[in-house]
């Protein structure tokens, strides 16, 4: 281990990002392997800060890594950063979600090519097989499923809040048997068994579908279902699964809509009918045209609604390849990561460009 090994864990922007990408007891275990850990007070980390400091972590303000932290550090982080610096140097590790054609790639790919930093981004840390090795999907499709559920029987209020996970299933088991149908696409991955086990908890006949039942889509069995969710994640275009041409069709009981993956903006959008985001706020919106109506949940943030046991299950995968970050050689599946940060870097238009 480095005697320079370290790892700086930033504050989240998001009001309503309650997870940390690692947590106090994985926290230690670094700690106990040499790698000096930083982390930045937060109002809204589901961990108190003091339980980092009994893990030998430091502490720092929220948003000073990019003053105060090492220029050889390691900036680890969830969700998006904020708007300055405008240069970065740093080593970031979180999700950037720049990689497949999203509006505000190019301005963030800018940042890092012009301060010369690096985007580790933990969507593309995979093995040689391209299998995720950390990754929120199962907590993401339980509670946008759970938040599908809730919604056509209508019993989900706004604002939304974090509740454990005894709470939310008490709320989904609520409800008598009222003849709802679900199609969960994409059932076999994280997110797919995830939806699958909420449904499941609510009471919800649910219809999986895996690759075969893809690859021949039966848009009027789709149709014929009250709730889709759909799990799948994509990384090069394929059909659309829904098209707002689809939703004219009749007779149709789809009637909700939950797109855990939330491709909006990408060639890789799998869900059409829809071309924003919704939140916290306003977790679910109605879609124009005739018609029964027809309602869309796509939060990018889901886990956050049962912040502890996501990140639980998160720092856990996390936690051996932050060791190997900080291992002795380099780490061939960092290196991939990094690889694709090169590519997405070199795809650049502009005088960034890299060659």
């Amino acid at each position: 281990m480095s005697e320079t090994s370290q790892l700086w864990m930033r504050s989240e922007t998001r009001p309503t990002e309650r997870r940390a990408p690692l947590t106090p007891e994985d926290a230690l275990r670094l700690v106990r392997q040499g790698v000096r850990i930083t982390v930045e007070e937060s109002g809204h980390r589901v961990f108190p800060l003091d339980a980092y400091e009994a893990a030998g972590c430091g502490t720092a303000p929220a948003g000073s890594w990019s003053r105060d932290a090492p220029g050889s550090a390691y900036v680890l982080g969830l969700k998006e950063l904020p708007p300055t610096p405008e240069l970065l140097h740093h080593r970031h590790v979180y999700f950037g979600h720049a990689y497949k054609g999203q509006a505000q790639a190019p301005e963030l790919l800018r940042r890092f090519a012009a301060g010369g930093g690096t985007l580790l981004d933990l969507e593309y840390l995979a093995d040689a097989e391209g299998r995720r090795l950390a990754a929120f999907g199962y907590w993401a499709g339980y509670a946008g499923a759970a938040l599908a559920a809730l919604h056509a029987r209508g019993a989900l209020t706004a604002p939304l809040v974090p509740l454990p996970r005894p709470e939310l299933d008490a709320r989904l088991g609520a409800a008598p048997p009222d003849g709802l149908r679900a199609l969960v696409i994409g059932a076999e991955g994280r997110s797919g068994r995830g939806a699958c086990d909420a449904l499941t908890t609510a009471g919800i006949t649910v219809t999986r579908w895996g690759r075969t039942a893809t690859r021949s889509l039966d848009r009027a069995a789709l149709l014929g279902h009250d709730i889709l969710v759909n799990a799948v994640l994509t990384t090069r275009p394929v059909p659309p699964f829904l098209t707002p041409a689809d939703l004219e069709a009749t007779p149709r009981r789809l009637s909700v809509i939950a797109d855990i993956t939330c491709d909006t903006g990408s060639d890789l959008h799998l869900l059409p009918v829809y071309d924003r985001l919704t939140d916290w706020t306003v977790p679910a919106r109605r879609l124009p045209g005739g018609g029964p109506p027809v309602d869309v949940i796509a939060i990018d943030n889901l886990p956050s609604l049962l912040p502890a046991e996501a990140a639980r299950a998160f720092s856990a995968d996390l936690l051996p390849k932050l060791l190997a970050l900080h291992g002795p050689s380099p780490d061939p599946d960092w290196l991939r990561c990094r690889a694709a940060f090169t590519t997405a870097l070199a795809a650049l238009d502009g005088p960034e460009r890299v060659a």
